[in-house]
């Protein structure tokens, strides 16, 4: 049958593309995989292997019963991930989490695609847009897609997220929000589209309190760019906050953090000084990012000072802030459950372009990639995993979960799975979390 089936196009040869080809290849799918190394190199990596890792060598946590990327690894390796295959024969020490020998791997990987039969490499840059005869193509070109491709994909979309710093603004579970000092409240109690007056979380800050933060975001540790992120401009719109801080002692205060339009219920008599606030950031409305705190503080940095908002004390973050050079899509506006560009389906996308983020989130893109495109090459029903997966919950974030206005890379969290119980609290919660979701996909995965 392999050889009346035309071959499905897969564009980047890193985590995502490498998973997606082997997830086709191991159902009977031919693939030709294309990979511009050495052809042109890219500012990062210094090889010509396939799934090279040009930063840390870590997967993180590997704990499959607490944590919810050890959950997502424990999901990829019953799906038969090439990815967590190589990890797990090249790892070495590393506590908990799941870190592996760099170059070891990468050959790894490299030669297990190379010596699969139907499987194609192909060395060479595609340069725009697939042409019109490639039927099924999957783009997975990461944060470094080489600009011709990113420029056609950006004129063919007419979004405007890619090649420049992308800012990212932290995120915190509501659950962990103090409202005994914080209260729900949009500005003037108007509601936006779908809202109810009451779409914010307000965090108040008396003077002392606003001079105090605004010297912690100054003085706090920065991180450093890597060294071919400097000429990379960011927008305007979207400056760190300790930049804009930096401008003046009250920008923020008329800025992302006007106290204008809001009543503190805990302290009725007088208005606030500043105020943080915190839109919902997913359509479970468990996850809360914080509103134009895009910044470059270290991650160590960002937790202390971040805690000193009134409210956030003991806030758990689902995820720090950052800024890096990206490339991503605005997902949830252009790709269909299925990773289908809407406007033209017969290019899929998947890994890191998509906005997940993270070494282990966008290999496992890659495989839901690969395992759609096999579905849809074989005639077969595309069913997606179940929403209570760790699989399910990035897709559906991506795709939908997310708000198309706010998105912004994610890496995989509890944040992102419907609710269990409430009742269970703590650790209870999150092995509730984790033996749910693999229960669930052994009913998917026994039905593909």
């Amino acid at each position: 049958m392999t050889d009346t089936l035309r071959p499905v196009h897969v564009i980047g040869g890193g985590l995502a593309g490498s998973e997606a080809a082997w997830q086709l290849a191991s159902r009977g799918v031919p693939v030709v995989l294309h990979e511009m190394r050495p052809v042109r190199k890219t500012d990062a990596h210094d090889t010509d292997k396939l799934a090279e890792l040009v930063c840390s060598n870590s997967f993180r946590s590997d704990d499959a019963e607490y944590n919810a990327v050890g959950l997502l690894h424990e999901e990829m390796r019953r799906c038969g991930s090439l990815i967590l295959r190589c990890a797990d024969a090249h790892k070495v020490p590393a506590g908990g989490a799941l870190a592996m020998d760099r170059d070891h791997f990468a050959a790894a990987v490299t030669e297990a695609i190379e010596t699969h039969p139907l499987i194609t490499i192909e060395r060479g840059e595609v340069a725009g847009l697939p042409p019109e005869e490639w039927d099924s193509v999957i783009v997975a070109t990461g944060p470094l897609t080489s600009p011709p491709l990113a420029e056609a994909i950006r004129a063919f979309t007419g979004e405007e997220s890619l090649a420049f710093f992308d800012a990212i603004a932290p995120i915190v579970y509501l659950e962990s929000v103090d409202l005994s000092k914080a209260w729900f409240q949009s500005r003037y109690d108007k509601p936006g589209p779908g809202g109810t007056g009451k779409d914010y979380i307000n965090c108040a800050f008396e003077k002392d309190e606003y001079r105090a933060f605004i010297d912690a975001l100054i003085t706090g540790e920065k991180a450093d760019f890597k060294e071919w992120e400097k000429n990379t401009p960011y927008f305007e719109g979207c400056l760190p906050i300790e930049v804009m801080a930096e401008r003046g002692v009250d920008t923020l205060r008329y800025g992302p953090m006007k106290p204008v339009g809001l009543t503190n219920p805990h302290k009725p008599e007088r208005r606030p000084y500043a105020v943080v606030q915190l839109r919902q950031d997913n359509a479970l409305g468990t996850l809360y990012n914080l509103v134009g705190f895009q910044t470059k503080l270290r991650h160590a940095e960002q937790a202390r000072v971040f805690r000193t908002i009134p409210g956030l004390e003991k806030a758990e973050f689902a995820r720090l802030g950052g800024l890096h050079r990206n490339t991503f899509l605005n997902s949830p506006r252009l790709l269909d459950g299925a990773l289908r560009l809407k406007s033209l389906p017969r290019l899929r996308f998947a890994g890191q372009v998509t906005g997940c983020e993270g070494y282990v989130e966008s290999a496992a893109v890659g495989l839901l990639a690969g395992r759609f495109a096999s579905a849809e090459r074989l005639g077969r029903e595309i069913v997606n995993p179940p929403v209570t997966t760790a699989l399910g919950a990035i897709l559906g974030h991506i795709t939908g979960g997310a708000e198309a206005e706010t998105f912004q890379p994610m890496n995989v969290n509890f944040g992102l799975f419907p609710p269990v119980d409430e009742k269970i609290r703590g650790r209870d919660r999150k092995l509730a979390y984790t033996r749910r979701a693999l229960a669930d996909l052994e009913g998917w995965l026994a039905a593909d």
